[in-house]
């Protein structure tokens, strides 16, 4: 998986890391991807979806994140997808099925509403600013 952290790629290419930050308040990793089109429940885009989370968690479990990120070795990981638009019920469905496997590795999944004022942890925390 190749960092980019400038120039975000979204869900359309899964074998992009499209952004990362490291929140030090929170001692978390922060992997973020981006959907900037609607959700319009499409297989294609649940998809690109699945095989995005796919690509992070192989990224984060199969030991190229400790390569990369070696001096955040052992601390927790968040992936955030940061999407412009409500995800549509079935994507929902798709996100909670991955919430529950991720957390079983101790690698937590939030969804954020880019524009929406919805932060995971009550904003301010650096992770986000990219907006």
């Amino acid at each position: 998986m190749v960092p980019e952290n400038l120039n975000p790629k979204g869900l359309e290419h899964s074998d992009v890391l499209d952004a990362f930050a490291y929140d030090a308040r929170r001692a978390t990793l922060v992997l973020a991807m981006f959907e900037t089109r609607l959700w319009d429940g499409g297989e294609r885009q649940l998809f690109q979806l699945q095989e995005k989370l796919n690509a992070y968690a192989s990224f984060i479990l199969d030991g190229e994140m400790a390569g990369a990120f070696p001096q955040h070795v052992g601390r927790p990981v968040e992936i955030q997808l940061r999407t412009r638009h409500e995800p549509s019920d079935i994507a929902l469905r798709l996100l909670a099925q991955a919430r529950e496997q991720l957390a079983l590795q101790e690698i937590a999944l939030v969804t954020i509403l880019l524009d929406s004022g919805h932060h995971p942890h009550g904003g301010g925390c650096g992770c986000c600013d990219a907006d």
